[in-house]
């Protein structure tokens, strides 16, 4: 099969040639070992018991075999991390080991952090513009960078699409599937979390029931801040033998080891006069479409605008945030930024995205399930210029509609499937 390229293969081109290690993290299937292939002249898979004895018999092979050396699943073997730590410390040439790895270490593992010596860099699934659906015509980076570039493109993706690219997934092995066994496949994924990922990583699951109604719970939760007791109620709802806060912890510190679950930390700004904002993250999975299997809804149900709870917005609206969410933070990464959410104690303004780039300059960003966009929906974009001044490097509007282009006040709306890095 012909390799795809990612975007986070131009990160690695820039670095990798002067960065002797690169760890790889992210959730299984996601297409790390196909990444990182690319670039190794020696692989050692760790999920091969036979490689993974030979190694902890033998160490130094990780410098006796010809470089690069890709490191599947090191975690498995957490020596080897130190192992190659050392290797760097003699000699820091760079492009060569890159590690890849589905999990942190088990808990009780201790290793070096590795800093100064080996680099991560956290891959995700498909962002929409790796999918070949249409060229994205807005730079997120030409955004960032404060630009003003002139916005222009046409979209022939409506909501019907996006709702395939939801309900598909971005992972490369199972998004090409036909439906059933795309369902299938992403059944199998969550049922291995479950059965096999979190045992194999030293987590006893007494009541696997019990994690499956709180993991469809915080499914339901996706892109919202609710409190986590407010899940738990949502997936004990009528028993009385709730699991214990030290029990529901633990599953939120595991799921979120395996990069199952990705929440969207609140933005907590320096150097600027934002005072009281919630510091509670939003609810995201590693993709929307584990949610959606999680819930059961599929393109029916979507289309037809159901609802996690009466007092919600739809579950589409949801599900297209956190699609949204997760291209956008692949984006971010590599441009160098960071992603978070705003919203003050009061509820009274809420952004959905905060783009930060290393020089401080922001993108703030609303994602609206509609084609089209009025005044109300951008008074918080504007209500942060008037905060920010010259931080605000653009406002932006995502959406579903067909062109895109930028208001007489200066916000910018875009297609969600024209928005690239």
């Amino acid at each position: 099969m012909q390799y795809q390229r990612r975007i986070l293969d131009d990160t690695l081109d820039e670095l990798f040639p002067h960065v002797s290690a690169i760890a790889l993290e992210g959730a299984k299937g996601v297409g790390k070992t196909a990444t990182a292939s690319q670039r190794a002249r020696t692989v050692i898979s760790l999920g091969d018991p036979g490689q993974r004895e030979a190694l902890a018999a033998n160490l130094d092979r990780v410098i006796q075999v010809p470089p690069p050396v890709l490191v599947d699943e090191w975690q498995l073997e957490p020596p080897v991390w130190d192992r190659v730590r050392r290797a760097v410390d003699d000699d820091p040439t760079g492009g060569r080991f890159l590690l890849t790895g589905s999990a942190g270490v088990s808990a009780g593992v201790r290793i070096h952090s590795g800093a100064g010596r080996i680099g991560s860099l956290h891959m995700r699934p498909l962002a929409l513009s790796e999918r070949g659906l249409i060229k994205p015509t807005v730079s997120l980076g030409a955004l960032l960078r404060g630009e003003e570039p002139d916005i222009a493109g046409e979209s022939p993706i409506g909501v019907p699409t996006y709702v395939d690219e939801i309900l598909s997934s971005g992972f490369p092995g199972i998004r090409t599937l036909p439906e059933r066994a795309r369902n299938f496949q992403l059944d199998s994924y969550i049922a291995r979390i479950i059965e096999r990922e979190l045992p194999e990583n030293g987590v006893t699951i007494r009541r696997p029931a019990a994690l499956r109604a709180w993991l469809a719970a915080y499914g339901a939760a996706t892109a919202t801040d609710a409190s986590y007791s407010t899940i738990l109620d949502a997936a004990t709802a009528g028993h009385h033998d709730k699991p214990a806060r030290g029990t529901v912890d633990g599953y939120r510190e595991q799921l979120t080891r395996l990069f199952i679950l990705d929440p969207l930390p609140a933005w907590i700004p320096v150097f600027n006069p934002l005072k009281r904002l919630t510091r509670a993250p939003k609810h995201h999975l590693v993709d929307p479409a584990i949610a959606a299997r999680l819930v059961r809804v599929g393109k029916e149900g979507l289309l037809r605008g159901d609802r996690t709870a009466a007092s919600t917005g739809t579950w589409l609206g949801a599900l297209f945030e956190s699609l949204a969410t997760q291209s956008i933070r692949v984006y971010a990464d590599a441009l160098d930024g960071t992603t978070a959410h705003l919203r003050t104690k009061d509820g009274a303004r809420e952004i959905d995205l905060i783009v930060e780039g290393p020089d401080r300059r922001v993108v703030a960003i609303e994602v609206k399930l509609a084609p089209t966009v009025g005044d109300s929906d951008v008074r918080h974009l504007n209500w942060l210029g008037t905060q920010l001044n010259d931080q605000l490097a653009d406002r932006l509007v995502i959406t579903t509609g067909p062109v895109a282009y930028r208001r007489p006040d200066g916000v910018v709306v875009v297609p969600l499937a024209l928005l690239g890095p």
